[in-house]
């Protein structure tokens, strides 16, 4: 199944740039890719996105095995390759920060963006995983369901 080897490799490139950030750049600290544009920052976020929701762990456990649980089975029902694609990027970025969560009780982020004086909130590959892969699920919820009469069922 090309499913679990797309969902395995988002997870382990997540966790193995991960790795690389918190043993090369101290916490805290940045190192300048693009000047006043694009940095890679070292930081450690125990909430969800955009650090909403501090310290809620075991929340976000139990929430991430439940969703990986129903998509697994929609994908395992599914005929549509863009579907199976689009939840399979959800889940190796869940997993990639579940790894975190369940290791170290924090999600470790590293991606920084800065626009003009907005500093955008520092993310991980996972998050970007998670967000391509919702923006995918849209298209397909928005525009190709209606045409998809191989997926047995419907999303409302």
């Amino acid at each position: 199944m090309i499913w679990v080897v797309v969902v395995a490799a988002a997870a382990v490139l997540d966790q193995a740039l991960k790795f690389l950030v918190t043993k090369l750049i101290p916490f805290e600290n940045s190192v300048t890719i693009i000047d006043r544009f694009f940095y890679i920052t070292h930081w450690k976020n125990s909430g969800a996105a955009w650090g909403v929701f501090q310290n809620g762990r075991y929340i976000f456990i139990i929430l991430t095995v439940l969703a990986v649980l129903v998509m697994a089975i929609i994908i395992n029902r599914s005929n549509s390759r863009f579907l199976k694609f689009s939840l399979s990027l959800i889940i190796g970025g869940a997993l990639g920060n579940l790894v975190d969560r369940v290791l170290h009780g924090y999600v470790t982020d590293f991606l920084q963006l800065k626009f003009w004086s907005y500093n955008f909130p520092v993310f991980n590959l996972a998050d970007s995983m998670v967000v391509v892969g919702t923006i995918l699920l849209a298209v397909y919820v928005l525009f190709m369901q209606k045409n998809a009469r191989r997926f047995k069922y419907k999303i409302r």
